[in-house]
């Protein structure tokens, strides 16, 4: 799998002002992961899916605890999903 690409990457050839430059030392955020590495191992991380799909935020949990709960949450986070949805049918109900 190839690596994310470094903010070197990202921002190579764009002219910023020197006290707006990205340290260029640091790794994309998107390589970087708190609290394991169950998003690293997608070859989409649900973030990338859920940014470039605008997709709104109750239905980004639900993307996001369906695609880690085996290598992380496992049914709890299943349930997690379960709750969301509930959620979202709940307030479609309420809006209509």
């Amino acid at each position: 799998m190839e690596p994310y690409p470094t903010q070197l990457d990202l921002f190579a050839g764009m002219k910023e002002p020197a006290s707006r430059r990205v340290d260029m030392t640091v790794p994309s955020a998107l390589q970087v992961q708190v609290s394991g590495d169950h998003y690293k191992k997608l070859k989409i991380q649900p973030i990338e899916y859920i940014h470039a799909n605008g997709i709104p935020f109750a239905e980004g949990c639900v993307i996001k605890y369906v695609s880690r709960w085996r290598t992380k949450g496992g049914l709890k986070d299943l349930e997690k999903a379960r709750h969301f949805i509930d959620l979202l049918m709940q307030l479609e109900v309420k809006s209509q």
